[in-house]
């Protein structure tokens, strides 16, 4: 067994292999002139584990080639996918669309014998494999990081209150989320009920920071209503156009990532997590 490391989640597998006590993978990745991938697998493999992201675009098109060249090497090809990208795109809402994540699982899937994702953006993206798939969360990581540090977690949406919900219960503190009420097109009230956040210290949680827009509001009405300090965490920092900055500028105390996507905010490694499930 040996574990293949992708070009985009160089850390997490560094951790993997550490954790596991196995050897990362003597592997050639280069990029031609024109921009082409090519990979290459320098030694003989028996199970290839590979670590991979499918974001952004021309990560895709190397895990594609990484799972030919340890197909062709290898007799099992385990796949961990730490940041599902196209997984958004999840059904049909409006006549003509592909259904992205739903075709990603297709191509992924025919040189894979088992597939683990990391919190995609929904659970029953796993239904779209034929093959066995695994879910990994990483919530209780980025609990067990913020165990001490504060007294409530708020989820910055109802969609993320499971998230906020399972972390405050491994932190032992309360948890609330916030309230969308779209006042226009253009214009949206966020709000929390039946919580006071006066001089508490609050971790807003949720799954993908992109843009960082909805994490920076959140901060700022917190910072309105006199919280002590405001941590922001997700699980996968895409943190597009600066948004790790305007997030820190709004008045955030500290800003924490997981290592599926290497960051500077990647303080939370998922390796314990995932080999959990390598290890069933």
């Amino acid at each position: 067994m040996k574990i293949i490391a992708g070009s985009s989640s160089p850390m997490l597998a560094k951790n993997l292999a550490r954790i596991m006590s196995v050897e990362i993978a003597d592997v050639s990745i280069k990029r031609f002139p024109d921009g082409e991938c090519y990979v290459k697998i320098n030694e003989e493999i028996d199970h290839a584990i590979i670590v991979q992201n499918t974001y952004p675009d021309e990560n895709i098109v190397e895990l594609f080639l990484l799972q030919d060249a340890a197909r062709r090497v290898a007799n099992k090809v385990d796949v961990i996918i730490p940041y599902y990208g196209y997984g958004r795109q999840d059904k049909i809402f409006e006549s003509g669309e592909a259904i992205s994540a739903e075709k990603m699982a297709r191509l992924i899937e025919q040189d894979a014998d088992s597939i683990i994702l990391i919190n995609p953006h929904k659970e029953h993206i796993r239904n779209f494999f034929t093959k066995p798939v695994e879910l990994c969360d990483a919530v209780p990581a980025v609990a067990e990081y913020f165990k001490g540090k504060v007294d409530a977690v708020i989820a910055p949406d109802k969609g993320a209150l499971y998230m906020a919900k399972k972390a405050a219960e491994i932190i032992g503190c309360g948890y609330n989320h916030f309230e969308k009420t779209r006042i226009s097109s253009n214009e949206v009230k966020m709000e929390i009920k039946d919580m006071d956040v006066e001089d508490k210290r609050l971790l807003i949680l949720d799954d993908i920071i992109s843009t960082g827009g909805t994490m920076r509001k959140a901060i700022e009405l917190l910072k309105e209503q006199k919280a002590a300090s405001i941590y922001a965490a997700c699980i996968h920092g895409l943190f597009i156009g600066n948004a790790d900055e305007r997030i820190l500028q709004a008045g955030c105390s500290e800003l924490v990532a997981t290592d599926t996507i290497e960051t500077a905010y990647s303080k939370v490694s998922v390796a314990k997590e995932v080999a959990k499930l390598l290890r069933l």
